[in-house]
C-alpha cells in the first residue's frame, strides 16, 4: 500500500494530511474552507484515494489564503512521500469530466519539474464566491499542489459558467481521474518511467 502522511506547521496554519493512494476513495477532510472540503471529497472519490486532513491552527479570521495555499503544499508533498521512486508508475494522465455545459480537460505528468497552467476555452463570465472562495485560491491550490509533487498540470475548462460551483466541480473530478491514472502502476513498467532513469 501506497501511503504516506504529513504534518506542516507554520506561523499560519498547522494542518495534516494522511494519503493511500491505493484506496477506495474515502474522505475525512476539515480544512475549515468549506468549499474546498467539497471540492477535496469528490477528488478523493473519484480518484480512489483514501484522503483525512485535518486543520488544527488556520488563520481563517484574516482570509484563506495560506490555509487554502499551504493545504495545497502539503497535499503535494504527501503524494510525492507515497510515491516514493515512482517505480512503474504510468506518470501521465489526462481525463475529461462534463458538468451540464461546463467540460474540464485536466492533463498530469508526474514529471519532477513542477508547473500549472490554466486555459479557459472562452471568455470566462463574472463569477460568484460561494464560501468566498473564488477562482484565483483555486489556482493557487493546484499551483502548490502542482509544484510540490512534481507534476506538470495543465487545466482547460470550456464553457466555464457564472455559477464557480459548476466550473470547478468538474476539474476536480477531473484532476482525480487523471492523477488516478498517472500513479497507477503498469505491470510492464518494470523501473523508472523516464528515459533519463530517475524522477526528481
Amino acid at each position: 500500500m501506497r501511503e504516506a502522511s504529513k504534518t506542516r506547521k507554520s506561523k499560519e496554519t498547522n494542518i495534516t494530511v494522511k494519503l493511500n493512494i491505493d484506496g477506495s476513495g474515502e474522505s475525512k477532510i476539515n480544512s475549515g474552507i468549506g468549499f474546498l472540503d467539497h471540492m477535496l471529497e469528490l477528488f478523493a472519490f473519484w480518484g480512489h484515494f483514501d484522503l483525512e486532513v485535518t486543520t488544527v491552527e488556520a488563520d481563517l479570521k484574516v482570509d484563506i489564503h495560506h490555509t487554502n495555499e499551504d493545504l495545497g503544499i502539503v497535499l503535494g508533498q504527501v503524494f510525492k512521500d507515497a510515491l516514493g521512486d515512482k517505480a512503474g508508475i504510468n506518470r501521465l494522465g489526462s481525463m475529461s469530466v462534463p458538468m451540464e455545459d461546463v467540460t474540464a480537460h485536466v492533463a498530469v505528468d508526474i514529471s519532477g519539474r513542477g508547473s500549472f497552467k490554466l486555459t479557459f476555452g472562452q471568455t470566462l463570465p463574472a463569477m460568484n464566491n460561494p464560501d468566498v472562495y473564488d477562482l484565483k485560491y483555486a489556482e493557487h491550490f493546484f499551483e502548490a499542489f502542482a509544484k510540490q509533487l512534481g507534476m506538470n498540470l495543465n487545466i482547460k475548462i470550456d464553457n466555464p459558467n457564472p455559477d464557480l460551483h459548476a466550473t470547478l466541480e468538474p476539474v476536480f473530478k477531473a484532476f482525480g481521474k487523471a492523477l488516478d491514472i498517472a500513479t497507477q502502476i503498469d505491470p510492464r513498467r518494470k523501473g523508472i518511467p523516464s528515459t533519463k532513469g530517475v524522477i526528481d
